[in-house]
């Protein structure tokens, strides 16, 4: 009622009389007094008045949304991807894209992240709705520095005499270190790493051969390609998106968008 002039108080208490049909205020020379009527209905007016906030909150929030916000391994925002970012931020110039790299992997059910771009050997949660961008290989590769002074093995079956770097944390699927020391003897691994990054480094230095995936390397000229992919530890590269997150336009515009042009990016994954 503050900042409304004392006729218009007037007015819309005696409209709001009308309605409830109950007696609100009594009136005297000093001004109004509420009722016992009023007193009774006083929590539940303050719980109608705190309902409207919220839904002019909401209402707000929906005419000027939030970022999506995009929750992947920080290899997955590389130049070429950032390139599909940043042709959706043009055609739509209203929507902010937020970036949140890294191995953890955030909950799309709590609101940690609206969509996932996730490497999965395993069906996804039923209640998140899912979209195949892509099938990730892998394969082992050594450096040109490794290779000129070991040599490089020729197929699986070579892998005798060679050192190996890995990599390994409490928080990520093992599946590509168990692979590993099901083919090498534990004395070959010579490092152990809990950050793919470091792996991958050590790997480019000559410290050992690993295994990376195909087409986060395939520029690299510093790496070759030991042998096959190993198909064992293919994985689906799926699109994650919560229900929640779908029912906003710009999220249904944005999975539309970038699906079948990372899709298009890396359908060649030999």
């Amino acid at each position: 009622m503050l900042g409304l002039a004392q006729p218009t108080v007037a007015r819309r208490i005696e409209i709001l009389e009308h309605h409830l049909n109950l007696p609100l205020f009594e009136r005297d020379t000093r001004g109004f007094h509420p009722t016992g009527h009023a007193r009774a209905l006083l929590a539940t007016a303050e719980a109608v008045e705190a309902a409207i906030t919220d839904l002019e909150k909401e209402a707000s929030g929906l005419a000027s949304p939030g970022p999506i916000r995009i929750t992947a391994y920080s290899a997955n925002f590389s130049p070429r991807v950032k390139k599909i970012f940043n042709e959706f931020t043009t055609g739509h110039p209203g929507v902010r894209l937020e970036f949140l790299p890294g191995m953890k992997m955030l909950d799309l059910e709590k609101g940690e992240a609206d969509i996932a771009l996730r490497l999965t050997r395993t069906p996804p949660p039923a209640d998140l709705i899912c979209r195949k961008i892509s099938t990730a290989q892998y394969a082992l590769f050594g450096s040109r520095t490794y290779s000129a002074k070991h040599g490089l093995p020729d197929s699986l079956d070579d892998l005798a005499g060679h050192s190996f770097v890995t990599f390994e944390r409490e928080d990520v699927s093992k599946v590509m270190h168990s692979w590993l020391l099901d083919h090498v003897a534990p004395e070959q691994i010579a490092l152990s790493f809990s950050e793919f990054e470091l792996m991958h480094a050590a790997i480019q230095s000559g410290m050992g051969l690993g295994i990376l995936n195909l087409k986060l390397v395939e520029q690299d000229t510093d790496l070759v390609r030991c042998c096959d992919p190993i198909e064992e530890l293919s994985a689906e590269h799926l699109m994650l998106i919560s229900k929640q997150a779908y029912k906003r336009p710009e999220v249904r515009q944005f999975t539309k968008f970038f699906a079948p042009r990372y899709t298009a990016l890396f359908k060649d994954e030999t």
